[in-house]
């Protein structure tokens, strides 16, 4: 399991939603379900993308506690003077400050290079606006496609024997926010509730389509 897995989650015993929340807080919650019930199934699904978080909920509360522990970020005081300092602090007297510049090596061909050089400010200055100028251009669609790869992702885990699955998918992957709430409207409450908030994300509204 990795870090990126901690900033949210939600855990399903069956077709009903446990709880849904940080790590710490989905893991005792299973664990409680678990104990009452030791033959449920339950499900953890990262909140981004809906990849299956594993949790070994083997033991106390308390030892359970101590496992997702282990798996969080130190938050020493130290640790965090020894990232500042080495990689984003500000140095003290003239000249500018680092601000977390990571340098590697930039393979280009001539003619790049050369229109580099002819470009306000210095090279490394302006391949930072490309690159940031970019970002801005693409976030939206890739955010678009994360959220619908994470919801079809879902949808296949827990979903893929429900009425209207097919449809709906078409219609995720299609932009058609009507459609897909239509066709998903029939299917478990918790599970549906879920699917429906990831592809909403994915799925423009009336008055975004219309400004578009």
């Amino acid at each position: 399991m990795t870090q990126d897995l901690i900033s949210g989650c939600t855990a399903f015993s069956g077709q009903r939603r446990i709880a849904s929340g940080s790590l710490m807080h989905v893991a005792l919650a299973a664990k409680t379900v678990a104990d009452h019930d030791p033959v449920t199934t339950i499900l953890v699904f990262d909140n981004a993308t809906s990849g299956f978080v594993e949790l070994d909920l083997r033991g106390s509360l308390d030892d359970v506690r101590e496992r997702v522990l282990a798996l969080l970020p130190e938050r020493s005081p130290g640790a965090e003077a020894t990232s500042l300092t080495s990689e984003a602090a500000p140095r003290k007297g003239p000249g500018r400050p680092k601000l977390g510049v990571v340098s590697k090596e930039v393979t280009l061909l001539p003619r790049h290079w050369a229109w580099l050089g002819a470009q306000r400010g210095s090279a490394s200055a302006t391949l930072r606006r490309l690159i940031e100028h970019a970002r801005r251009e693409e976030g939206g669609a890739d955010r678009k496609r994360q959220s619908q790869d994470s919801a079809y992702r879902f949808m296949s885990a827990m979903l893929g024997n429900e009425p209207g699955f097919e449809e709906a998918t078409r219609a995720l992957f299609a932009g058609d926010r009507a459609k897909f709430f239509e066709e998903s409207d029939a299917w478990p409450l918790d599970l549906k509730v879920h699917a429906q908030q990831i592809a909403n994300r994915a799925l423009p509204d009336a008055s975004q389509s219309q400004r578009a």
